[in-house]
């Protein structure tokens, strides 16, 4: 026998999705595992506040103490991030974090399974994990492609990390039926640069177009999500030639010093930074802001289609 699992939904969210308003589900190993102390709590709040701006409710996802939130309090936030025994946690981490009793901050992977159980359709996020370099040998491909490929929520991100292998990622997503669409652009992004200099799938330009293609997805009930690749602000990005030759230098690091697994993100994400003088993080923070724009523009769209 199944069981659903139980969330502690925050007040203002099940409010918002009992009465059909938008919601947008917000990861948080990215303020757990992804950015130093003061930025990760900082960045929360002001991407909370960029969805709220927009019109949404935002809905920030983790496991404190075993319990599942969906939607949490500044408290709440300041106890995840302070906790030193907070561990990251993909889909199958789940289960033995909330029988452990821990708290985790959530991958894009286990934020679309929780956010999927509440009933919220539009995530944003900073990029997705994908295909590693060097995965023919590793084998090292992230959980986030194959819950794309059984989830139906919408994910909006400036593509997937560019430490990653981006054209074997795009491949690899195409194996799994998931739709793949770069907003306002005809090339696909790199994260930190505007252009991977690969071809975008499709291209749609508003926030009402996205909508109606979550919609007609949504509709065909394939069981999949969508990808929705937004574009680093011009005034933010970094240059890809420049951004390259510091993630190939990261990567021959970490593969000296024999960092393997879930440390692997973690570790070329700090040495990116240190490498680029901190413009790597004001890249990051500038995109998941956008990001969350654009999702809660395009989640009011989606609840005002929706009857």
């Amino acid at each position: 026998m199944t069981t659903r699992p139980s969330l502690d939904v925050a007040p203002e969210v099940a409010g918002a999705l009992a009465a059909g308003r938008p919601v947008v589900a917000l990861e948080s190993t990215i303020v757990t595992h992804g950015m130093p102390w003061p930025q990760n709590v900082e960045t929360a709040r002001r991407v909370e506040a960029a969805v709220r701006a927009e019109g949404a409710v935002p809905a920030t996802i983790a496991v404190l103490k075993g319990r599942i939130k969906v939607g949490m309090s500044e408290s709440e936030l300041e106890a995840l991030v302070k906790d030193p025994s907070c561990v990251k946690a993909s889909g199958r981490d789940l289960a033995v974090a909330m029988t452990r009793g821990v708290s985790a901050g959530t991958t894009v992977s286990s934020t679309m399974l929780i956010a999927a159980r509440a009933g919220i359709r539009l995530f944003a996020t900073g990029g997705i994990g994908g295909v590693h370099r060097g995965a023919e040998e590793s084998f090292d491909i992230s959980a986030d492609l194959t819950e794309l490929g059984a989830t139906e929520v919408a994910v909006v991100c400036a593509g997937m990390k560019s430490i990653l292998d981006i054209p074997k990622t795009l491949e690899h997503l195409e194996t799994m039926r998931v739709p793949v669409v770069t907003c306002g652009a005809d090339e696909f992004p790199a994260f930190f640069s505007r252009s991977s200099g690969l071809p975008s799938d499709h291209r749609l330009d508003s926030p009402g177009e996205l909508a109606a293609m979550i919609s007609a997805h949504l509709s065909l009930g394939t069981g999949t999500g969508i990808l929705i690749a937004n574009p680093i602000p011009e005034a933010d990005a970094i240059p890809g030639a420049e951004i390259e030759a510091v993630i190939r230098a990261a990567v021959a690091e970490a593969e000296a010093q024999g960092v393997v697994g879930k440390e692997v993100t973690p570790f070329l994400l700090d040495r990116v930074n240190r490498a680029t003088e901190g413009r790597s993080l004001a890249a990051n923070i500038a995109l998941v802001l956008n990001n969350a724009r654009l999702a809660a523009r395009i989640a009011g769209e989606l609840a005002a289609r929706t009857p």
